[in-house]
């Protein structure tokens, strides 16, 4: 069953506390070659069928509208995934 992939990350002037706590943590872990992390949201909206353009565009509405909050985010990716929906 193909599914649509929505990608929603802060807008880059928001602070991003779970980002922080992310990136001050991974040298305690041995990984010490990143500098910054930005923590951000995934949504994957199953379709019964093919996806049409019409699907493609109420993802888009919906990720603008509900599965992101434009005051502090950004909706930086709606794909189509054709992959296995339960991998």
């Amino acid at each position: 069953m193909p599914r649509i992939i929505v990608e929603v990350m802060p807008k880059p002037e928001i602070l991003d506390p779970q980002g922080k706590a992310i990136v001050n943590a991974l040298p305690h872990l041995g990984f010490t070659d990143f500098s910054g992390v930005r923590q951000g949201k995934r949504f994957e909206l199953t379709v019964d069928g093919e996806v049409t353009e019409e699907i493609l565009e109420q993802a888009r509405k919906a990720a603008a509208e509900m599965l992101s909050n434009p005051v502090i985010e950004d909706v930086v990716a709606v794909r189509v995934d054709e992959g296995d929906a339960s991998a």
